[in-house]
């Protein structure tokens, strides 16, 4: 496509269409009452002990540009049905995405057929009984209802200050979801949600082959999403980091910007299952036995907790089995509070099962990038990490590689872009030589996934082991 040549773009339909082949319309989200009765109707067919059936369906539109012009744009429908069998302690479950009567009858009976040559499952749990969900209102139709020509024009404020600087090439995505999510059992257990994101992510980088810069941001709403200010950021840091020098690796004082943080910070929460932690299995087992709940494991303004019911998130309020989710205080004041278990684990320990979170939440303070740039004699700015691979899960040491703006700080001012780093470090050890926390943000997204808001942070000792040549 031409680069000057958007008609295409903004006029094409996004059409969205059954995986199977057959349209479905383009507000196929079904509501509450007729999640239910696809539900209900699906129940009749069984004549297993028990059955669970789970649906899903979403809409994705989306526009793609790269080297400084438009290159995709529509739309991509899913819609799956899961229905899974029981008899006894044997399960199995088979998906469909097609919705007659004759289809879901067939899915229906194949999951039963597989259950009855499964093997017992000796981790099987009963059914939950019919549960309380608190609503969780996460769909908007500032993402659902944008148009595509709104799509283009976000891309536009990327694409034009590019096109027309001349030395800057940009390329990014934009995807808005809309989607529903419903379980139902033979006990007459229903939850239902429903919900959108917008998540946009801009790369730009300098003709030269020197500079890169990286901006993103994602909410459920997208009239909280400065689209504009996402590309300005990609632009800043590309001009910025152009022709690094090389400085020598070791520990420094070191400024993550919110995305470089949310990639290590969240691993804490993954890290957290009381089951891992009870088989020695992760870095909370207690030397000696047992686990350091109660325990102080990193600096006292450490607050690390799940909620899907906080308006930055707005996340899944159950999980795959029906449990209601709730807030989960991982970490409080720096004491770690809390392990998550599973309906099998905490039965099996007599305690409460919590579900495992959908969402990663970090308080933060009142300062600035600026104002801890201002208090840094000398230091490194890291605009975000790549490439995360683990080292030691016993302490979560990690490695992984700065990405896309990474600067020295010298007397309270960035002097310079330095070429990228290896590290290996733990968020445990990280959080453990705290300095200043900065505003909480949510953001674009993690290499591990899900919703996650955390605050930029500045640190000391942070380790880089090596230099990398990549820009």
């Amino acid at each position: 496509m031409p680069r000057d040549n958007i008609t295409d773009v903004l006029s094409a339909p996004a059409r969205l269409y059954h995986p199977g082949g057959s349209a479905l319309p383009n507000d196929s989200i079904l509501s509450r009452d007729d999640a239910q009765a696809l539900i209900e109707r699906i129940k009749q067919f069984s004549r297993a002990d028990a059955v669970e059936v789970q649906i899903f369906g979403g809409y994705a539109t989306n526009v793609r540009f790269a080297d400084n012009q438009m290159s995709t744009a529509g739309g991509v429908g899913d819609f799956q049905v899961g229905v899974q069998s029981y008899f006894g302690a044997k399960h199995a479950v088979v998906t469909t995405n097609e919705l007659t009567d004759e289809a879901l009858r067939r899915a229906v009976e194949k999951s039963e057929t597989l259950a009855r040559l499964a093997p017992d499952d000796p981790e099987s749990m009963p059914q939950l009984p019919p549960q309380q969900y608190q609503p969780v209102e996460a769909y908007f139709p500032s993402v659902a209802d944008m148009s595509a020509e709104a799509r283009a024009r976000i891309a536009l404020t990327a694409l034009e200050p590019c096109r027309s600087a001349g030395d800057l090439t940009a390329a990014g995505f934009l995807q808005n979801n809309a989607f529903f999510t419903a379980f139902g059992s033979s006990t007459g257990l229903f939850a239902y949600h429903r919900g959108t994101s917008s998540n946009y992510t801009v790369t730009v980088r300098t003709t030269d082959g020197t500079g890169s810069g990286w901006g993103g941001a994602e909410h459920n709403d997208a009239g909280q999403v400065d689209f504009a200010a996402v590309s300005r950021r990609a632009i800043e840091k590309a001009r910025a980091s152009q022709k690094p020098v090389a400085i020598e690796p070791g520990r420094y004082t070191v400024i993550m910007e919110p995305q470089a943080v949310g990639d290590l910070c969240q691993l804490i929460g993954f890290y957290a299952d009381a089951r891992a932690t009870d088989e020695g299995r992760s870095p909370f087992v207690k030397q000696g036995g047992g686990t350091k709940v109660g325990e102080k494991i990193v600096d006292e303004r450490i607050n690390l907790y799940a909620d899907p019911f906080d308006p930055m998130v707005r996340a899944q309020p159950f999980d795959g089995d029906g449990l209601p989710l709730g807030r989960q205080e991982f970490v409080r004041n720096g004491v770690l509070e809390t392990l998550y278990y599973s309906r099998f684990w905490a039965k099996k320990k007599g305690v409460q099962p919590t579900g495992a979170p959908t969402s990663f939440l970090m308080r933060g303070g009142s300062a600035s990038v600026e104002d801890m740039i201002k208090s840094t004699p000398r230091g490194i700015l890291v605009t975000r990490l790549w490439y995360l691979r683990e080292v030691d899960p016993r302490t979560i040491l990690y490695t992984g590689l700065t990405r896309d703006g990474t600067f020295l700080i010298e007397n309270g001012k960035v002097s310079r872009a330095v070429k990228n780093f290896r590290f290996n470090d733990s968020p445990l050890f990280m959080l453990n030589n705290l300095e200043t926390l900065g505003r909480p943000e949510r953001l674009a997204g993690t290499e591990a996934g899900g919703a996650v808001v955390v605050p930029a942070i500045k640190v000391r000792d942070f380790n880089f082991t090596s230099l990398s040549d990549a820009i």
